[in-house]
């Protein structure tokens, strides 16, 4: 990596025209939803429920050898302010992703970024490394906006910036549905914000109230571009870039990259740069998968027996609708098993105090719908188990790629009715 800074960051006035982005210089941020969608679980659609056919979900894991990465850097050779290497060192990060090393000059060069990498890989301090660094060399503080799917990945962007920050004077906001949005319309008017992270129902919302300036961000990240998408986010994502007019940066983070989403990311992105660490086709081909035929009416008589198996350490188990995941739950709670659930029904602070037991290890099954299923930084979880197969084969290799996360090895079961 060059040792020399890729670009001077000197606070700009906003401009009329696109930002010179040759030069480095990014524009200076000023002060400062509809409910989510989908994202929060919900029942089955009309439609009649048809699960993928058991031979898409059986595979034998490749060695994990095929995926490790060896970076060419240390986080303390980087070319960064000497507060950020603190930092990262404080995060316990020493050498960095291939997502984090191979996009970090663009980044600061003020590119416009597609980045192709799967969750578990970095790509939140691929983006937060960079803008912190502009951050503390600029002459002029800037606004950056993240856009994410989930409430919980909004909420683990935000953790990870305080991290990355400790001991600076920099500001973050999460705006997100299950809160109370009169407390978010009293944080925006106490301060300026250099990053707002927000799912798009909730943004919408406040900005359709006149809450919130979207001009005042000069930079836009969009996480998990691809699950915005499924999750049927287009249109409000659309709605709400446009309102933020010219901007000194665009990057867009996805898992899978399909061709009939190539006008869209044209329309986000000008003479961008595609950093690819996944092959973009969605897979798990790390993770050993399996399909368990159960009678129907066996189901929970077979998942509690399962459970009980003492290699079960940490397990997240999905099903299709609300009510379902509530009673998987309760039954497995009965069986003696420790065990959560979350979904759309759940307030953010309960889903976030069962997200917190099973990350520590109190709980040993977090039940959950497919608002789990992206974006959730939950380590060395050891099974999925798919308590009713997905439709689709995205949604499938959303919830199994929860286990097996940064390479590492994994396990995925999935019942299949007899």
């Amino acid at each position: 990596m060059d040792s020399k800074r890729p670009s001077s960051r000197s606070g700009k006035g906003r401009s009329n025209n696109k930002p010179n982005r040759s030069g480095g210089n990014r524009r200076p941020s000023g002060g400062g939803g509809q409910r989510d969608r989908r994202g929060s679980g919900g029942g089955r659609s009309n439609h009649n429920y048809i699960p993928l056919p058991a031979d898409m979900m059986v595979h034998e894991g490749v060695s994990l050898k095929t995926v490790e990465y060896r970076a060419e850097t240390k986080f303390v050779d980087w070319p960064v302010n000497a507060k950020l290497k603190s930092a990262i060192k404080a995060a316990g990060w020493v050498y960095p992703t291939e997502i984090q090393e191979k996009s970090f000059e663009h980044i600061a060069a003020l590119k416009d970024v597609m980045g192709i990498a799967t969750t578990g890989t970095g790509k939140t301090g691929a983006f937060l490394i960079p803008l912190i660094d502009a951050l503390l060399e600029s002459e002029q503080p800037f606004q950056t906006l993240v856009l994410a799917p989930t409430r919980e990945l909004a909420l683990q962007i935000e953790d990870e910036f305080r991290a990355l920050t400790i001991g600076m004077k920099y500001n973050a906001i999460t705006l997100i549905g299950g809160r109370n949005i009169n407390t978010d319309i009293v944080n925006l008017k106490k301060r300026s914000y250099h990053l707002v992270v927000a799912t798009p129902g909730r943004l919408k919302d406040l900005y359709q109230q006149g809450k919130i300036d979207l001009q005042e961000a000069s930079v836009l990240v969009l996480d998990e571009f691809d699950r915005m998408l499924d999750m049927g986010f287009q249109k409000d994502v659309m709605f709400l870039t446009d309102k933020m007019g010219d901007r000194d940066q665009t990057m867009l983070f996805s898992a899978t990259l399909d061709k009939s989403q190539q006008k869209l990311i044209d329309h986000f992105l000008t003479d961008y740069v595609t950093i690819k660490v996944s092959s973009g086709e969605a897979s798990a081909e790390h993770i050993n998968q399996t399909v368990k035929f159960v009678e129907p009416d066996n189901k929970f008589d077979a998942l509690i027996e399962l459970l009980q198996q003492p290699e079960m350490k940490r397990v997240l188990v999905f099903a299709e609708t609300k009510h379902r995941v509530k009673k998987v739950t309760k039954k497995l709670n009965q069986a003696g098993i420790s065990a959560d659930e979350i979904h759309g029904n759940k307030s953010q602070n309960y889903r976030q105090k069962a997200l917190n037991a099973f990350k520590a290890g109190k709980i040993t099954a977090l039940c959950a719908t497919d608002v789990a299923a992206r974006g959730l930084d939950i380590d060395d979880i050891t099974h999925v188990v798919n308590f009713e197969a997905p439709t689709d084969y995205d949604t499938y290799i959303h919830r199994v790629g929860r286990t097996g996360r940064a390479g590492k090895g994994g396990e995925a079961i999935t019942f299949y009715d007899k």
